[in-house]
C-alpha cells in the first residue's frame, strides 16, 4: 500500500516516534512524505521515504495529486490545530480529496494508530482492489 506521512512542525517529533514504534509494519509498504517530515523519518529509522516538497512549498498539493490519480491508499497527517498555517487552503484541499477518493485519513495520533493496526491485520485490503489508473 502507498502511505503518505505528513506532520506540522509541532507534530514532527510525534510522527517520528509513531513511525519508529510501527516501523516493522510500515517497512512492508511504500512511504511518501512532505520534505522535512520525510527527512526526519529517514534519519530516525531504516525506512525509505519518497519525499515531496515541504507542505508550504507545494508538498501537500503533490500528495493531493497522487490521491486524485488513485495512487495513495492511506494518509496520516498529524495536524497542529492550535497554530495557524499559511497553507491552510492546501491542507483543506488534501483532506477533501481524501474524502472524495475514499482514502482513509488520520489527523491525530489516536486515529493514526487505529489505521496502522488495521493495516497490520489486513483490514484495509479493499483499497488494493480499487481500480488503479
Amino acid at each position: 500500500m502507498n502511505i503518505a506521512l505528513i506532520a506540522h512542525d509541532k507534530k514532527k517529533d510525534m510522527m517520528v516516534n509513531f513511525v519508529t514504534a510501527y516501523e516493522n509494519i510500515l517497512k512492508k509498504h511504500n512511504l511518501f512524505s512532505t520534505g522535512t517530515t520525510g527527512k526526519r523519518i529517514m534519519e530516525a529509522t531504516s525506512l525509505k521515504v519518497h519525499r515531496f516538497q515541504s507542505g508550504p512549498l507545494g508538498g501537500d498539493q503533490q500528495i493531493g495529486a497522487e490521491i486524485a490519480k488513485n495512487r495513495m491508499d492511506i494518509v496520516i497527517f498529524l495536524r497542529d490545530p492550535l497554530t495557524a498555517q499559511s497553507h491552510e487552503p492546501d491542507i483543506q484541499a488534501l483532506i477533501r480529496l481524501c474524502d472524495v477518493y475514499m482514502v482513509p485519513v488520520a489527523t491525530n495520533i489516536g486515529t493514526a494508530e487505529i489505521l496502522v493496526k488495521a493495516l497490520e491485520r489486513g483490514d484495509l485490503q479493499w483499497r488494493t482492489l480499487v481500480e488503479r489508473k
